[in-house]
């Protein structure tokens, strides 16, 4: 498992994120995004980060473009957090995907995904081969939506 993190920008820290974060808890979704709502794995206190939601084969992921972020962390602590779009809160739990599974999701979420995330994943795109898609899956977490 790859410790890998992407700091974001100053761009993406004070403009993008927070712009994304406004419309989405106002209820407009950017092209599926939500605000993910995990407690601190330390403090309890509630941490909230603009996610991209995957709908795939019937089942919901997030995928951490950025690797091993903050709300990867507290979200592997405690399995569980929410899911925000205006004022509706859906509660969730989640399962961390292996390594081994990961290809056909990354590749979903590069195809959705890749305009806005895309240089997060070493010039790796949506129609790369599945030796280079497997060659990043350690450095992208990947979390499955229980039912």
């Amino acid at each position: 498992m790859s410790d890998r993190y992407l700091r974001p920008d100053w761009f993406t820290r004070t403009i993008f994120n927070p712009l994304v974060a406004w419309f989405t808890a106002r209820g407009l979704s950017v092209y599926g995004s939500r605000v993910l709502a995990v407690r601190g794995r330390t403090s309890g206190e509630w941490r909230t980060n603009p996610v991209n939601l995957l709908e795939f084969e019937g089942q919901r992921y997030l995928v951490a473009p950025r690797g091993v972020t903050d709300w990867v962390k507290n979200i592997r602590a405690s399995g569980a957090g929410e899911l925000r779009l205006g004022s509706r809160s859906e509660p969730i739990h989640v399962s961390e995907i292996p390594d081994a599974e990961k290809l056909p999701i990354l590749r979903a979420y590069l195809r959705k995904w890749s305009w806005e995330t895309g240089a997060f994943f070493e010039g790796v795109g949506a129609d790369a081969s599945e030796a280079e898609l497997r060659r990043i899956c350690p450095n992208h977490p990947i979390f499955q939506i229980e039912r």
